[in-house]
């Protein structure tokens, strides 16, 4: 990782402006040509946690930075208004302002707040103002099995509610079983159900069998459309992983260099370290560049892991870490 860059983070939302992907047409040969080297892909994510390291200043600029691109989220049967309210709080002022000013910094916010469709208006109502967008996640989640037209209309729903980014979820039996023209008239008709709303697909990784299946997914979602591909949905056994990480994060950077759109990543479910995200964001450095370090095409889809970055931020400024409640994230 180059430690020198980023070295501040300053503004809540990228001063950018990407064309949104507009998709193609299926490619079959395209698809069928994708593979996925298993041993290769394991021993190269196996090394990513002790090839790259940032210490001091610089650590937590890159801490700061990974804050920029949480998709905060609360996802619960027991959510209820108040508790979405203050996690926009706490989406509004993800770090304490006395830990800002030790820092030297302006203040910052997430990249998003994430949430049941039921909680969208709380969220946007508390957002407002902040250009901090709702993100709803949709489409019968987290298993995708309910009826075809009810999934389009929790779309539709959602977008009328506030929601700009929608986190539709994938039928894995069409991943499972081959039919990927299914998956790619399924996905497309998402796209076009979310409008202006930004769609990111989640693949559920940890359910498609294969890295194989994995890097084919992932093309498709991005041809039918796709903002982003995202991991998992977080309630899968297996959620983000590194390997499966470098295969979605290389078929971004070949769908790229073929059509020059850039589509985002997700990583969602199971990363709760601050020294996790650190990981990720050399990964994503390392595989596509800086511009994939930006919240309109990098996110974590995360819970907790604010709490353990804001308590590392108070060991770099004190020396000394704080009791988790003294940072609170809702």
């Amino acid at each position: 990782m180059d430690t020198n860059s980023p070295s501040q983070t300053t503004t809540t939302l990228p001063q950018v402006t990407e064309p949104r992907n507009p998709g193609m047409e299926l490619d079959m040969q395209w698809v069928r040509a994708a593979q996925a080297n298993t041993s290769a892909i394991e021993r190269r994510a196996a090394t990513l946690p002790g090839r790259r390291s940032v210490k001091k200043d610089f650590q937590a600029a890159w801490l700061l930075k990974a804050i920029t691109c949480i998709d905060l989220t609360t996802l619960s049967g027991d959510d209820t208004a108040n508790r979405v309210r203050r996690l926009c709080a706490k989406a509004r002022q993800p770090v304490r302002a006395d830990l800002l000013a030790a820092l030297g910094m302006d203040p910052i916010t997430v990249g998003a707040v994430c949430v049941y469709h039921d909680m969208i208006a709380p969220a946007v109502a508390a957002l407002q103002g902040t250009g901090i967008p709702v993100a709803a996640v949709s489409t019968g989640f987290p298993a995708g099995l309910s009826p075809f037209h009810l999934r389009l209309a929790e779309i539709d729903e959602s977008v009328k509610a506030g929601a700009a980014e929608i986190d539709i979820v994938i039928s894995r039996r069409n991943v499972l079983s081959g039919n990927w023209q299914a998956l790619y008239d399924e996905m497309r008709a998402f796209r076009t159900a979310c409008g202006d709303a930004h769609v990111k697909a989640i693949l559920a990784t940890g359910e498609l069998g294969t890295l194989r299946n994995v890097a084919r997914a992932s093309l498709i979602c991005m041809m039918a459309g796709a903002d982003f591909i995202k991991t998992s949905t977080g309630k899968e056994s297996v959620n983000a992983t590194l390997p499966v990480s470098l295969v979605m994060i290389r078929a971004i950077r070949d769908y790229y260099e073929r059509t020059g759109y850039r589509v985002g990543y997700k990583p969602a479910g199971g990363i709760s370290k601050a020294k996790d995200a650190l990981v990720y964001l050399s990964l994503m450095k390392e595989e596509l560049g800086d511009r994939w370090l930006e919240p309109d095409l990098f996110r974590f889809g995360a819970s907790s892991l604010l709490g353990d970055i804001e308590r590392q931020l108070e060991h770099h400024v004190t020396g000394a870490y704080s009791a988790g409640y003294r940072h609170p994230i809702g």
